[in-house]
């Protein structure tokens, strides 16, 4: 939350041009770490006073209102929270207010839940249903709300547009928490604000809601089989959802039209990518639309397959990998949701490949072949394996090829790590992929992230997490060889990954549970698994609570720069033919997957010295 005020206090502000804007953007700089764009900046000089003014000449002065406020475990933010007594309960009551400068907008595709505003390059979702998802959000991870969620309702108040220009919209259905109100119901608007706020102080009710708890997210595995068998499971917000409805809106085409569409969505480590696609996955099996989820990662296929179809073989075999197509008639399904695609190799052929499928084919226009509506989500920063070629531009080209159209949706929005954007851009700095190079670490209230002095340290933290009811992992960098074979006369799992008089296991190479240890694929979501080191094939596409990330001396810090040395990696995907700026790209990009697995907190380590004393510069050390 940017700022708190009741809604006379706040009228006095924009008594004084600019002064409320310039208040809201020192502490967003402050909060965030940037500069706030343009146009939200406008929204506050021109949006704002047009609901405080609303506010005031109904006599809802001492109303609190609660600016850019932050929904929990996200970095998504609701222009304004109104927070009061309602009217008629004396219960604590709650508005959710979303702004728009708008003067018209018009339905996508005749599909209103995606409008087109003229301003905008690419369409958005209906406001209608944005506030609405806010609502529900809120509801479903706010604590205070858990017993009265009926107390919050929302709006979105359009005050620039006549009902002429933005008519096509109200075929979204609207109900309490989802209203649209335009220039021209400006009276019905403040017969509504009269109708859940009364004239009474409200800032009792925005501590309430303020100082609750917050539920735990609910990670991917843990409702993947409702999610695919029962019924969605998670909220899509904004950006998720418009990808969400592009793709369902493409699905109807194709059904109707025969029109074959390419849908690309593009977003960082916990955008929500993985929950679009399962939600997608569940509804259009729920509706009987023929679809596949395929990626190319063997833990997170095996996993889905394990947790969403357990005890019900036709939902496992959803769950496919990207060279299963190179047989698929074209256009064999309706729907292929391509998941984690930053991992699309060149060929589906492998050396157990029979000849006559050595075509050389992409294995991309293998996946636009095999599908009416093929659905490529990805993130471009976490290749980390030599031959990974997923990129948007890649597949913009091969669906040019064919002649098949392509639309892209970008997701801004951070689920993961406590929904801080600022550690996702923290670690980007840190390890020099983004930025001008490692800054201190200020902590946000989101995410919670720590050093260790010694890998005993790391274990101990963790394991007192773990005591607390969290769950826990640690993973490395590939600096340690890995022994794949087990043997009937061992009594334990080698402790390949050794740092000093410390050792652990890495987690067990294969399918099947040995040793007290689960297999690969099922590390990241196994409590068995904290017994083992992970690596980034077995971590990537995942999440746990606290996550021990250990660096080794493949990436160190020397002086002023970090320096990539490919002799100590024992990752054997890395090869003699594979560029040193290629090793020293996916050595940082695989740091930066396993910094980002924690959805509380991480604590880091590092084999290094030199490195161990930079970080300390950076982050604290654990208690």
């Amino acid at each position: 939350m940017l700022f708190r005020e009741s809604a006379a206090s706040l009228a006095a502000r924009t008594d004084v041009e600019g002064r409320l804007a310039d208040l809201l953007r020192e502490n967003f700089v402050h909060r965030h770490g940037h500069q706030p764009t343009s146009s939200e900046v406008r929204s506050w000089n021109r949006s704002l006073p047009a609901l405080i003014n609303a506010l005031m000449e109904v006599g809802l002065g001492e109303v609190e209102m609660l600016l850019e406020y932050g929904l929990p475990l996200t970095s998504k933010r609701a222009d304004v929270i109104l927070a009061g007594v309602h009217p008629s309960t004396g219960a604590p009551s709650y508005v959710v207010v979303e702004l728009k400068q708008w003067s018209e907008a018009y339905p996508e595709d005749e599909d209103p839940l995606r409008c087109r505003v003229p301003s905008f390059k690419a369409p958005v979702l209906n406001p209608i249903e944005q506030v609405r998802g806010y609502c529900d959000y809120l509801v479903s991870f706010n604590g205070a709300l858990e017993q009265a969620p009926e107390s919050v309702t929302g709006v979105a108040f359009l005050h620039n547009a006549t009902e002429m220009r933005v008519a096509g919209l109200r075929e979204v259905p609207e109900d309490h928490r989802g209203r649209m109100f335009t220039a021209e119901q400006r009276g019905a608007f403040l017969d509504y604000l009269r109708s859940r706020l009364a004239a009474k102080p409200g800032a009792a009710a925005a501590d309430d809601l303020l100082q609750a708890r917050v539920r735990p997210s609910k990670q991917l595995m843990a409702v993947a089989a409702e999610e695919v068998r029962d019924r969605e499971q998670f909220i899509l917000l904004d950006e998720q959802r418009l990808a969400y409805e592009t793709v369902m809106s493409a699905v109807r085409k194709a059904r109707r039209a025969n029109r074959k569409q390419v849908i690309v969505v593009a977003g960082g480590p916990g955008s929500g990518k993985s929950v679009i696609a399962l939600s997608l996955l569940g509804d259009l099996y729920r509706r009987g639309v023929p679809a596949l989820h395929a990626t190319g990662s063997q833990s997170f296929t095996k996993t889905m397959r394990k947790v969403a179809g357990a005890r019900k073989p036709e939902v496992q075999r959803l769950f496919r990998y990207f060279n299963s197509f190179m047989e698929a008639e074209p256009n064999d399904i309706d729907v292929l949701i391509c998941d984690e695609a930053h991992r699309l190799r060149k060929t589906s052929a492998n050396r157990y490949t029979r000849a006559a499928l050595r075509t050389g084919r992409p294995q991309v226009a293998e996946l636009i072949d095999a599908a009416r509506v093929p659905v490529f989500l990805l993130d471009q920063h976490q290749v980390v394996r030599p031959g990974e070629m997923g990129t948007v531009d890649q597949i913009r080209r091969a669906a040019a090829e064919q002649d098949v159209e392509c639309r892209v949706v970008e997701l801004d929005s951070q689920f993961r790590c406590g929904g801080s954007e600022a550690y996702v851009s923290w670690v980007t700095s840190l390890l020099g992929l983004e930025g001008d190079g490692p800054v201190a670490w200020e902590p946000d209230g989101k995410v919670q992230l720590l050093t260790a002095g010694s890998p005993y340290e790391m274990e101990a933290f963790l394991e007192s997490r773990r005591a607390a009811g969290y769950g826990a992992r640690i993973s490395a960098g590939y600096c340690w060889k890995w022994t794949t074979k087990i043997t009937p006369s061992m009594t334990a799992l080698p402790a390949d990954v050794v740092i000093g008089d410390w050792s652990k296991p890495w987690n067990l190479y294969g399918d099947r549970a040995l040793l007290g240890a689960p297999p690969a694929p099922l590390w990241a979501t196994d409590p068995a698994g904290f017994q083992q080191v992970g690596c980034v094939y077995t971590a990537q596409g995942f999440e746990y609570d606290w996550s021990g990330v250990i660096m080794g001396q493949d990436l160190v810090w020397r002086t002023d720069r970090w320096v990539v040395d490919r002799t100590v990696s024992k990752d054997p995907s890395f090869t003699k033919a594979t560029p040193d700026e290629d090793v020293e790209r996916l050595v940082r990009n695989t740091y930066k997957v396993l910094l980002t697995r924690g959805m509380v907190g991480t604590i880091i380590y590092s084999t290094d010295a030199e490195t161990r004393e930079k970080l300390r510069t950076l982050v604290p050390a654990a208690a």
